[in-house]
């Protein structure tokens, strides 16, 4: 199997793997961080040393760090817990028809408690319009919520532009980061952002833990979302993890030093690879040309069933779309709007590379692609 999927989740780090093995065979280490005696006072340290780890990825201050379970919960903590705090001020919201779904669902959710919610379209080349943003916001307007890489086609925002129009309104914006974290340099303050999730299973670390990013002079105080302890600044109660949290911040350290290295190789691979699938007829890439990450390839396959090629495609692990929406027949919300049918759509598979990712993987996997693509014709030729 050639796992090209490093979209929907990334191999642990066999450095995280070992390191997270070590805290917990550290008998010092599996005290509450909460308690306040020398074993949980280590444990707090742990987490700290993780803190700032997360922080220096994020390009913030370690105060601003709160962990959560993964981004799904930290995209959810940012936007509903923004806005019911500052609900005073307004209840409108700017944000993306093409956002992850847990960002649509956490809208979706604030629609139904009466927030009125702006829903902007990209152009077909995935972009959002900063002027398109500018004109959306509204006195009422409490949180622009946008993602600065999508997670189907790789697209990358201008989060510097939208973050500089944001903060002259004096309007937060929360970004989406992760599948930017270890392929994009995430700076928050120069870029303006007052809030970002990351999902350590993104960037080489283990499932199950994430972090939302605050920028503490910007954001003093959001409303939690779960209530019963004072944890994470009483944002996020709960015991933490020790374990799980000192991986997030290893493969954070990791991730923050290999990135002058790592993403200028996987683009190197994502072009290559690239190269044989756009030399197929009927082939065509989705999403901007060059405004994309170094790490996604999507294409659609004029004339191929989407199921078929899939199943063709069975010595490759890819995806159709979004991991978070697996299960789901209809076609992807974020291919559609790029102006893709709904047959196209469904015809589009999602190449993702990671840090393990070879040369001779890429040739394996266009090969594959290839033969499934000429295979499927034969059986079932376009009309």
């Amino acid at each position: 199997m050639i796992y090209l999927d490093h979209a929907a989740s990334t191999p642990l780090d066999p450095q995280v793997a070992e390191s997270m093995a070590a805290v917990m065979r550290d008998p010092a280490l599996q005290a509450n961080p909460s308690s306040s005696h020398a074993p949980g006072r280590a444990a707090r340290a742990c987490i700290e040393a993780a803190r700032s780890a997360v922080a220096t990825l994020a390009g913030a201050t370690p105060a601003g760090v709160v962990f959560t379970s993964g981004a799904t919960e930290a995209n959810n903590l940012g936007i509903i817990g923004t806005a019911r705090f500052r609900a005073v001020r307004g209840r409108h919201l700017v944000t993306s028809a093409a956002e992850h779904a847990s960002v649509r669902e956490a809208c979706r959710c604030l629609e139904r408690e009466g927030w009125a919610v702006t829903w902007l379209e990209c152009g077909r080349d995935g972009l959002v319009d900063p002027a398109a943003v500018a004109a959306a916001i509204r006195p009422d307007t409490t949180l622009v919520s946008l993602m600065a890489v999508n997670n189907e086609t790789g697209v990358v925002q201008d989060i510097e532009a939208l973050g500089a129009l944001c903060r002259q309104r004096d309007v937060p914006l929360h970004v989406d980061a992760v599948q930017a974290a270890g392929r994009e340099p995430i700076d928050m303050r120069r870029e303006q952002v007052d809030l970002l999730s990351l999902s350590a299973h993104k960037f080489g670390g283990p499932r199950g833990v994430g972090a939302l990013v605050l920028d503490t002079d910007r954001v003093a105080r959001i409303q939690p979302l779960y209530h019963g302890g004072a944890q994470e600044r009483g944002l996020r109660p709960g015991t933490l993890p020790t374990h799980q949290l000192h991986g997030m911040g290893v493969a954070a350290a990791i991730a923050s030093a290999r990135l002058p290295l790592d993403p200028p190789r996987i683009a190197a691979l994502r072009t290559r690879l690239e190269e044989r699938l756009l030399a197929v007829s009927g082939v065509r890439l989705n999403g901007h040309a060059t405004r994309r990450a170094c790490h996604i390839a999507n294409v659609t396959v004029a004339g191929v069933e989407g199921e078929s090629l899939q199943l063709a495609l069975e010595e490759i692990a890819v995806s159709a779309g979004s991991a978070c929406d697996s299960g789901n027949d209809d076609p992807s919300p974020v291919l559609m709007l790029l102006g893709l049918d709904r047959e196209a759509a469904r015809s589009s598979v999602r190449f993702s590379l990671g840090v393990s990712t070879t040369a001779e993987e890429i040739d394996r996997a266009a090969a594959v692609f290839e033969h499934a693509v000429s295979h499927l014709r034969r059986l079932a030729p376009a009309a």
